[in-house]
């Protein structure tokens, strides 16, 4: 999908607004289910557990952190459904989320195991992830870095963000498209009017969050229509015999890949 943010419509909602309504709607509804074929890892997220996850990132971000709307934060990480957590914790916030940018031009960075050595180049605060299952933590915390699965749990379930977060600020620093909370509500809603995407409908997605296509159909879209998403990552690895059980399994109604 091509960007170019000076022509893009905006709303007046941010995508923290979205999860808000989201919660306010069915807050049991399922939201994000992830599967990783590498490992056989199933995870599945109601729209409430989510909300939970995010809650307590953005409290790590604004309490511990000091991140203030405008910070900008790496996120060097692949499929996952914490990057979706990351990503929404950004918007929470008012920061601007930079996936697979430059650590060192950035305030704070947030890298998978395989990714630690080009994050530390951020002089910022640093994160690191283990991407286990069940967000396990790393059998040795990383030099130089905070174990997410150590520092996330004693933060609170509720978030309120010190300083309003408004829709015509940066949200999302993508290859040097820099979008608005207001433009990536807009282009969710005119994502789903034009595939035709409907309340309850299930997205398998295999595309990665780097990616505007990826972070629409995996996170925003879903959240705009009272959908959800199968995330699938490593979905190479498995057979077609494999993907068609999915399909029927997890209840899919839209395959991306």
């Amino acid at each position: 999908m091509m960007i170019d943010g000076a022509s893009l419509p905006a709303s007046d909602r941010t995508p923290a607004d979205l999860l808000r309504a989201a919660l306010a709607a069915d807050p049991a509804r399922p939201l994000l289910t992830f599967h990783d074929d590498a490992t056989g890892e199933r995870v599945e997220l109601s729209v409430a557990t989510f909300d939970n996850w995010v809650a307590k990132t953005a409290n790590l971000m604004q309490d511990d952190w000091a991140v203030e709307p405008g910070a900008r934060v790496a996120l060097l990480l692949p499929l996952h459904w914490q990057t979706a957590v990351w990503l929404a914790a950004c918007w929470a916030v008012g920061a601007v989320a930079v996936p697979d940018g430059d650590p060192a031009s950035c305030d704070a960075v947030v890298a998978g195991p395989d990714r630690l050595a080009e994050a530390a180049a951020c002089a910022g605060e640093r994160m690191a992830l283990a991407l286990r299952p069940l967000g396990g933590r790393f059998p040795q915390p990383p030099a130089g870095f905070a174990d997410y699965a150590v520092e996330v749990p004693s933060h609170g379930d509720r978030f309120t963000p010190y300083a309003p977060v408004r829709p015509q600020e940066p949200a999302l620093d993508l290859q040097a498209h820099l979008l608005t909370g207001g433009q990536l509500t807009a282009l969710a809603a005119d994502q789903a009017e034009r595939e035709g995407v409907r309340p309850g409908d299930r997205t398998l997605s295999a595309l990665p969050m780097n990616r505007l296509d990826g972070l629409l159909a995996g996170l925003l879209v879903p959240l705009a229509t009272g959908g959800s998403a199968v995330l699938c990552r490593n979905l190479e690895s498995a057979d077609e015999a494999t993907l068609r059980r999915r399909v029927e399994q997890e209840r899919v109604t839209r395959v991306l890949r």
